[in-house]
């Protein structure tokens, strides 16, 4: 298990609101849309990253986590597997606190750089799914 119950909780509760979600985009068919929409409900601000740059939820999109002007505390990854060390190390770049890679999204070399670098993170589950959880 990359990430047990307490830093789940930590993530959830403690390391603060703007949630950068990368891989985000205006299709409602993909998991991250949903997700986001979850997370928007238990009060995080959902940034949306994507090639696209589109707005979602509300929220303008960037298509880099380079590209927003503005702090972002978790980054929340939805791309596969191959993809997700990079995002790790922009978020490391960033300055965020935590790295979320969702479910089956696993990079066990990024897990390690990210936790040497000193931000908190969890692979291979899902925050809708843990956040309802924390009531």
């Amino acid at each position: 298990m990359y990430g047990d119950e307490a830093t789940v909780r930590r993530i959830l509760t403690e390391l603060g609101d703007t949630w950068a979600v990368v891989g985000l985009s205006s299709n409602r068919a993909r998991a991250a849309y949903g997700v986001a929409q979850v997370l928007q409900r238990y009060g995080k601000r959902v940034v949306p990253v994507h090639p696209k740059a589109e707005t979602v939820h509300g929220e303008q999109g960037y298509a880099s986590l380079a590209d927003i002007p503005f702090d972002v505390d978790v980054v929340d990854v939805f791309v596969n597997s191959d993809l997700a060390g990079p995002v790790a190390d922009e978020a490391v770049a960033k300055g965020a606190k935590a790295v979320w890679f969702q479910l089956d999204v696993i990079d066990e070399a990024a897990y390690e750089r990210t936790r040497a670098a000193g931000l908190e993170m969890v692979m291979d589950r899902c925050p809708a799914i843990e956040i309802p959880r924390l009531r």
